[in-house]
């Protein structure tokens, strides 16, 4: 947490959203990727990624990954990948990642992600991100996911039905702020923030006027289903924000509360591991009781999603979920 010295910094008088979002919320590392240009129209561009982007995929993989820029309403421009898993890929997901990784750390995982879904994935990052022009700030943060829907729509042709929003943690913003403006296929809410504020000071009821990031003022607004996913054992954001957003939320279908401590959870790991939702001894994954459903079936018929290929969640006879690294 914060020092004394350290938040009287942040919150100076008068306060300003600004500055608290900044230091709080973007952590951009170094790029892990470059763009070259692949014609003479800059329409299209050659992706590089530098080792520290963890590529794990072949030269003809990356041939999946199509990048570009677009510019967003505050003259920024800023990276976009789509990336194209399935040729019959009946949904997108609009990916509005971490922060503090950019497009070239999450490469492999949107094209792992988008194989096992049967789905394709675009990204994009931040102002202020990889190869993205600007500085990273709240205001940015919604010019950017409205830059990248855009994109989307026009460049891609993909309906807003086909169009699945996914935000992790910082990238939750975005996605709440863009859900309150379009209707969608669904929205998946991966450890969400209720605002800046109720990040640093837990008992934080009301939504200030110089607080950042007001989801838990939004989310009522969203009129697509929205799933909230969030770990119990969270230690960045605290679980009680997944609780918030999900009771204020009027579109929210049954939540996905896994008992983690990482907000990681729902990334491929190179090795195995088993979290439980109880705390009980850990279930022999080849019994015959425990059927593979993805994101759990039941959460998404209620959205109107079939991505039950995923199989980092297990659901038991007894309506436990386990997640799988």
């Amino acid at each position: 947490m914060f020092s004394i010295s350290e938040l009287c910094c942040m919150f100076c008088c008068p306060p300003c959203p600004g500055p608290i979002a900044a230091k709080l919320a973007f952590q951009p590392p170094d790029p892990t990727y470059k763009l070259t240009p692949a014609d003479d129209n800059n329409v299209k561009y050659n992706l590089h990624f530098y080792d520290r982007a963890e590529w794990q995929y072949s030269e003809r993989d990356k041939s999946k990954v199509e990048a570009f820029f677009t510019r967003t309403s505050r003259g920024n421009n800023i990276t976009c990948i789509y990336v194209r898993c399935s040729k019959n890929a009946k949904y997108t997901l609009l990916f509005s990642h971490g922060n503090a990784v950019d497009l070239g750390q999450m490469s492999s995982f949107y094209i792992s992600l988008g194989s096992q879904l049967n789905c394709n994935i675009f990204g994009y990052d931040y102002s202020g991100y990889g190869m993205s022009g600007g500085k990273p700030s709240e205001k940015n943060l919604y010019a950017d996911i409205e830059a990248a829907w855009q994109a989307l729509r026009s460049r891609f042709n993909i309906n807003p039905e086909s169009i699945i929003l996914y935000g992790q943690s910082i990238g939750t913003v975005p996605t709440v702020d863009l859900a309150t403006k379009h209707e969608v296929g669904a929205v998946i809410l991966h450890s969400p923030l209720m605002s800046g504020l109720r990040v640093v000071f837990r008992n934080t009821k009301r939504t200030w006027f110089f607080d950042a990031f007001p989801s838990i003022d939004k989310v009522s607004k969203v009129k697509s289903p929205v799933l909230v996913i969030h770990g119990t054992e969270d230690e960045v954001i605290d679980f009680s924000h997944g609780i918030g957003i999900y009771e204020r939320c009027t579109k929210a279908v049954e939540p996905l509360w896994v008992e983690v401590f990482s907000q990681d959870f729902l990334e491929p790991k190179s090795q195995t591991k088993i979290w439980t939702n109880e705390r009980n001894p850990k279930i022999d994954l080849r019994s015959t009781e425990h059927v593979f459903v993805g994101f759990r079936i039941n959460v998404l018929t209620c959205c109107g999603v079939t991505l039950v290929q995923l199989k980092n969640f297990i659901q038991t006879k007894d309506n436990r979920y386990i997640v799988v690294f």
